[in-house]
């Protein structure tokens, strides 16, 4: 069983991408972020634990193909390995979600060890990865306290918008508490700004203030509004494999190439090594 306090195998990395914002660009990251890891070589497990399943259905995986899905493996109905699913792309594995996952919230309260019923269930597959990706529902309840008390770090996309600052700060505050409590090497692997218009006067405020409050917590790549990103996950498709060529693509890349370098230049408490 995968033991918190013990060091991390760099090889073996899981993040947990996480807002309880919805809207925020937070599942479009996942795919296209473990798209770009895929792409880099790096062996890469999506974990859709959003009731929603679109990460799945952005991946191309049909509701008809989900008989084994993250709800089944939560309430250990199935082992891990059975649910996982390779898609298209070459080094990209995922387990899809389904509707049924809606109906975890309220049986995982019956066990003994709700909040590591993921965790657990991860320790069998770990091998087989070099980057395990969690797509958190956009809610803070015992799904996300699952992907939290399991992951090594948290990735937070955040809207360039009004209430940015203020919709993060129930985010960190639930971090902090499952690290009290649970896992004490979690921590912010870094927040990348979404949905980014250089247009908008609001955008720059928005990056000013969330820059001076995180400082180097928060990427360099900003992940801009772009057609050809929204338009990618009605084709199943990833925008790298949509249009490999447009700004959101080229954005993606670099998000991957630093959360690499993050990984290896940043400790296990998410500070930078000296």
């Amino acid at each position: 069983m995968f033991d918190p306090k013990k060091p991390i195998n760099r090889k073996q990395r899981i993040l947990a991408v996480a807002n309880q914002k919805g809207g925020v660009g937070k599942t479009t990251t996942v795919i296209n972020l473990a798209t770009a890891l895929a792409a880099i070589k790096q062996r890469v497990l999506i974990v859709d634990l959003d009731p929603q399943g679109n990460a799945s259905t952005g991946l191309g995986v049909l509701p008809k193909d989900r008989e084994i899905d993250t709800y089944k493996v939560l309430i250990g109905e199935n082992n891990i390995k059975k649910a996982v699913r390779e898609t298209e792309i070459l080094n990209l594995s995922i387990i899809p979600s389904s509707l049924d996952l809606y109906g975890a919230e309220v049986e995982l309260i019956e066990f003994s060890r709700r909040e590591f019923q993921l965790q657990d269930s991860l320790t069998d597959c770990l091998d087989l990865f070099d980057y395990v990706l969690i797509d958190c529902p956009p809610a803070l309840g015992l799904l996300t306290v699952n992907a939290l008390v399991a992951a090594h770090a948290v990735l937070v996309p955040l809207q360039c918008e009004f209430y940015a600052l203020e919709g993060i700060s129930q985010l960190v505050s639930t971090i902090e508490r499952i690290r009290a409590v649970f896992n004490p090497n979690l921590n912010i692997q870094g927040i990348v700004l979404t949905m980014y218009d250089k247009r908008n006067n609001l955008t720059e405020i928005v990056e000013k203030d969330v820059r001076a409050h995180f400082g180097e917590k928060v990427y360099k790549t900003v992940i801009p509004r772009n057609v050809r990103v929204s338009e990618a996950p009605s084709f199943g498709k990833p925008v790298l494999l949509y249009d490999i060529s447009c700004s959101g693509s080229k954005a993606y890349l670099s998000l991957a190439g630093e959360v690499i370098h993050r990984e290896k230049t940043w400790g296990i408490n998410g500070r930078k090594k000296e």
